[in-house]
């Protein structure tokens, strides 16, 4: 297996766990964000994402909703990317 074959593994896998979340609501902002942008992200940015995605869907979501503050722990510029990118799709 090559390097080029563990990313795309990677993002397939990446993908299927932001469409299946456990929560519908978290299911609609990262799947299409994950459909729109994983084939592109390296390694690092797929990092950021899977970090951002092991946290709690109950709180996620509110961070997400700008009903909360995340801590300081949760990577704030990605956190805001995958805000953006849904806020633009339910605008539309």
């Amino acid at each position: 297996m090559t390097a080029g074959d563990d990313i795309a593994i990677r993002r397939k896998m990446i993908r299927y766990r932001a469409w299946h979340r456990g929560t519908r609501e978290m299911d609609l902002v990262l799947g299409p964000f994950a459909d729109a942008h994983v084939e592109s992200m390296d390694s690092p940015a797929l990092d950021r994402l899977e970090r951002l995605m092991s946290e709690e869907d109950p709180a996620l979501l509110t961070w997400v909703m700008g009903q909360a503050t995340p801590p300081d722990s949760v990577d704030r510029a990605f956190l805001d990317i995958v805000i953006a990118d849904h806020s633009a799709r339910t605008r539309q």
